[in-house]
């Protein structure tokens, strides 16, 4: 399976999977000119977008793609209302009930965030027989998930960053608490990596890493040295 950043922080968000014979989209949060010239404007093997939450930097340029392509859209009950779309290519995602996408498998999952009902989600390639699983901007997933072979998870801050931040007067202590309840720390990826059975794991994608409260190559270099599995940084595509 591959992975492909188009978009991950607080300004949007959006990334694809292609397993060989199809494409997912991850999140549609950035304009969607923008997904459209990252993707080269090749669209026809994008079998649907599954968005996480309904905040804007994962969602911004879902009236667009609704509007102009014939993709569907996968969201939870509580997001598809929170968006105030009604749109006949919207279509329902259940806390763990299965759904098919073309060659991929969706398991929804509840996470913990500050929005109406996010979800994270465990997709199955009937293709490639491969396992990813993704969780972003969540502060705790309570599930485990066996024969992950990718793991996409957001590590957006460290708390002795954060903490720096705060005493500084970078950081006003009212968004520590926002981001303590809203968003997954580097120790949160360790733990849930030290929970987690990754025997089959061969790639950690990190996403959704803060600007102010994160520091990319020293995430990557703790979690490499935690597993010894590579390690990728999630960073906008640049085209």
């Amino acid at each position: 399976m591959i992975i492909h950043t188009i978009a991950s922080g607080s300004k949007g968000n959006a990334y694809l999977i292609d397993d060989g014979r199809s494409q997912l989209l991850l999140e549609c949060g950035i304009p969607f000119k923008k997904i459209r010239e990252a993707l080269g404007f090749n669209l026809t093997e994008v079998a649907g977008c599954l968005v996480s939450h309904e905040h804007g930097d994962h969602t911004a340029g879902v009236k667009k793609m609704l509007q102009e392509t014939s993709i569907p859209l996968f969201a939870s009950e509580g997001t598809i209302e929170a968006l105030k779309i009604q749109d006949k290519q919207i279509l329902k995602l259940v806390n763990k009930t299965p759904s098919a996408i073309a060659t991929f498998r969706i398991m929804p999952f509840e996470v913990q965030h500050d929005a109406a009902e996010p979800l994270g989600f465990m997709i199955d390639s009937v293709k490639t027989k491969e396992r990813l699983v993704f969780i972003t901007d969540s502060y705790y997933v309570k599930y485990k998930f066996p024969k992950m072979n990718y793991l996409m998870i957001e590590c957006n801050y460290a708390s002795d960053i954060l903490e720096d931040n705060v005493q500084s007067g970078r950081v006003h202590r009212a968004q520590k608490k926002r981001v303590l309840q809203s968003h997954f720390s580097l120790d949160n990826v360790k733990d849930f990596l030290r929970a987690n059975d990754l025997s089959k794991l061969k790639e950690i994608h990190l996403l959704h890493i803060s600007d102010s409260n994160g520091d990319p190559q020293r995430f990557k270099q703790e979690i490499q040295a935690l597993t010894g599995i590579p390690v990728h940084i999630a960073r906008s595509d640049k085209k």
